[in-house]
C-alpha cells in the first residue's frame, strides 16, 4: 500500500515532464537563429535654421566664400522666406570681402525692396559704398535717393554728401547742389573733388566771384602740392574759365598761362587763351597759341574751331594769303569727317556697332592707327574724352576685374553663385556697352551738327576775306596802301611799347614742334 502511494506521487511528479517532452517530438524545436545587427538609420540632413545658423558661424570665421555660397543655396529656400533679408543683407556683405562689388549690389536692392525695418537702411549704406567703388550712376542714384542722412554713420557721410552734390547738379539745382558739396569736410578724401564741383555749380548759376574765390581757395590749399597734381590744375584751368566768363581777359590769359605745359589740360588751356588773346586784341600772342595747336604732336586732336579761329586772327591782320590756306586746310580736314560721320549714321542704328567702333579705337589708342575704323581716329578719340563716355567705360572695366576674380578661382566659379556672377557681369557688360554706344551717337550727331555750323561760319570767314583783298586793292588804286610801316633796325620794344601788332609770319610753318612761337613782323592793316 505504502509502496503503490509512493509510486503514484513518484508518477505524478515525472508526468507532466514526460508529456512536455512528447509534445516537443511532435512539433520539434526551431534551430536557434544568430541575431543579425540592426540596419543603422540614415542620417538627417541638418533643417535649414541649423545651416543657416552654421553658415553665419563661417562669416563670423572669415570664411567668405563658403560662407558666400551656403547663404546663396539659403536664400531661396522657402522656409526660410522670413529670413531672407538677413540672408541677403549677410551675403551682400560677403561678396563685398570677396570684391565683387556688381554681385553684392544685387543683393543689397533685393533687401531694400523688401522694405525690411531692420536691414534696408544698412543695405542701403553698404549699396551706397558698392555703387560708388563701382562708379555705376544708375545703382549709385538709386542707392542715395533713398539714403537718409540722419541715419548714415559718420564714417559714410562725406561720400554721401558728394555723391547728392553731383545728382543736385546734373539736375541742375545748384543751390542745393552747393550746399551738399560745401558739408563735404576737410579731412575726406573726397573735399578737393567737391570743391572743384562746388566752384563749377557757382559758374554755372553766374555766381562768377563766388568761384573766382572757390578756385583760388582750391589752388592755395594745393600749395605744396607737385606742379602737375591732378586738383590744382583743374582747378587752375577752372579759374582761367571763370575769368573768362567775367570778360576779364588779360586776368583769363594770365591764368591760362599758369597751366603747367606737361599737363593733358594744357592743350585745352592753350585753345582757350587763344579765345581770351583774341577778346583783348593781343593777336600776336594769339599767332604764337596756334602754332603749338597744330603742330604734329596735336594731329589727333579733333579741333575745327581752332583753325576757324585761327582764321579770323589773319582776318584781323589782314594775311589774307594766310587766311585762305587755313580756311582751304579747315574744309579738306573736317570736309570729309563731316561725311564720314554722316555716312556712319546713316549705315546703322546698333548701339552695340557703335561701341565695336569705339572699342576698335581705343585698342589702337597707342599703337596703329590704320586700323579698320569706319570713323576717323581723331573723331573717336574725341568721344572716348568726353566725361559720360570716360565714366561708363571705367565702369565697364571694373566689370571685367570682378570678372577677373570670378573666373580665378575654379572652385567659386564652378558653384551656383560663381555662375550666377557671371551672369550678372555679362548681362551688366552688355547693358554698359549698348549705353556707350547711344551715347556716342548723340555725340556723333552733336558733332555733325557742330561742323554743320563751322562750315556756315567758314563761309562767312571766306566773303569776309574776300572783301578784305577787294578793299585793299581799292587802295592801291588809289594809292592809299600805307607800305612798309616798320623799320626792322629798331628794336622791337619801341613798336611794342607804341602799339604796333608784330607779324612777321611768311608762311612758313614748324609743325613738328610744341612751344611758343613769338614772332616779329610788319603790320599790314592800317
Amino acid at each position: 500500500m505504502r509502496k503503490l502511494l509512493l509510486l503514484l506521487i513518484a508518477t505524478s511528479m515525472v508526468m507532466p515532464v514526460m508529456g512536455d517532452a512528447q509534445t516537443s517530438r511532435k512539433a520539434p524545436a526551431k534551430r536557434p537563429t544568430t541575431a543579425r545587427p540592426a540596419a543603422p538609420r540614415k542620417a538627417q540632413p541638418p533643417n535649414a535654421k541649423a545651416q543657416l545658423a552654421r553658415a553665419l558661424q563661417m562669416a563670423q570665421n572669415g570664411q567668405y566664400a563658403a560662407a558666400a555660397n551656403n547663404l546663396f543655396t539659403l536664400a531661396r529656400k522657402p522656409e526660410l522666406a522670413a529670413e531672407r533679408p538677413q540672408i541677403k543683407y549677410i551675403l551682400g556683405t560677403m561678396l563685398m570681402q570677396l570684391k565683387l562689388y556688381q554681385t553684392a549690389a544685387f543683393q543689397f536692392v533685393d533687401v531694400i525692396r523688401s522694405g525690411s525695418p531692420r536691414y534696408s537702411k544698412p543695405a542701403i549704406e553698404k549699396l551706397s559704398i558698392v555703387a560708388d567703388g563701382l562708379g555705376d550712376d544708375t545703382i549709385l542714384n538709386y542707392a542715395i535717393s533713398r539714403v537718409d542722412l540722419n541715419a548714415i554713420p559718420a564714417s559714410q557721410k562725406d561720400m554721401v554728401y558728394f555723391r547728392l552734390g553731383e545728382i543736385q547738379r546734373r539736375n541742375k539745382d545748384y543751390a542745393k547742389a552747393i550746399d551738399m558739396f560745401s558739408r563735404v569736410g576737410a579731412n575726406s578724401s573726397y573735399f578737393y573733388q567737391a570743391t572743384y564741383n562746388r566752384g563749377l555749380c557757382e559758374l554755372e548759376a553766374n555766381e562768377v566771384p563766388q568761384a573766382i574765390t572757390v578756385f583760388q581757395n582750391m589752388i592755395d590749399g594745393r600749395a605744396s602740392a607737385p606742379v602737375t597734381d591732378t586738383n590744382k590744375v583743374q582747378a587752375q584751368l577752372a579759374l582761367a574759365r571763370a575769368y573768362y566768363q567775367k570778360k576779364d581777359w588779360d586776368a583769363a590769359i594770365e591764368a591760362y598761362s599758369a597751366v603747367p605745359r606737361d599737363t593733358l589740360a594744357w592743350h585745352d588751356a592753350i585753345f582757350e587763351q587763344s579765345w581770351a588773346m583774341l577778346r583783348s586784341a593781343r593777336f600776336r600772342s594769339a599767332m604764337s597759341n596756334f602754332q603749338t595747336l597744330h603742330s604734329a604732336y596735336y594731329e589727333d586732336f579733333y579741333m575745327p574751331e581752332s583753325l576757324l579761329l585761327r582764321a579770323i586772327v589773319y582776318l584781323y591782320i589782314c594775311k589774307y594769303d594766310e587766311m585762305e590756306k587755313v580756311l582751304n586746310l579747315f574744309e579738306s580736314t573736317y570736309g570729309p569727317i563731316r561725311s564720314k560721320i554722316g555716312n556712319f549714321i546713316k549705315s546703322t542704328n546698333d548701339n552695340m556697332y557703335y561701341y565695336q567702333e569705339l572699342e576698335k579705337a581705343k585698342v589702337i589708342k597707342t599703337t596703329d592707327k590704320s586700323a579698320n575704323l569706319h570713323l576717323p581716329y581723331i573723331v573717336l578719340r574725341n568721344i572716348m574724352d568726353q566725361g559720360d563716355v570716360k565714366r561708363a567705360m571705367n565702369y565697364l572695366a571694373r566689370l571685367n576685374q570682378e570678372k577677373t576674380r570670378v573666373e580665378g578661382s575654379p572652385t567659386f566659379r564652378a558653384s551656383a553663385l560663381g555662375q550666377y556672377s557671371l551672369k550678372i557681369l555679362a548681362n551688366r557688360s552688355k547693358n554698359t556697352k549698348l549705353a556707350i554706344g547711344d551715347m556716342m551717337k548723340v555725340h556723333l550727331l552733336n558733332m555733325r551738327t557742330e561742323l554743320h555750323d563751322l562750315y556756315e561760319q567758314s563761309g562767312f570767314i571766306r566773303y569776309e576775306m574776300i572783301n578784305g583783298r577787294k578793299e585793299s586793292v581799292k587802295k592801291k588804286i588809289a594809292g592809299k596802301d600805307l607800305g612798309e610801316q616798320i623799320d626792322d633796325n629798331v628794336n622791337r620794344k619801341f613798336y611794342i611799347e607804341n602799339g604796333f601788332q608784330y607779324y612777321p609770319f611768311q608762311g612758313e610753318f614748324w609743325l613738328d614742334e610744341i612751344g611758343n612761337y613769338h614772332y616779329l613782323g610788319k603790320q599790314s592793316c592800317e
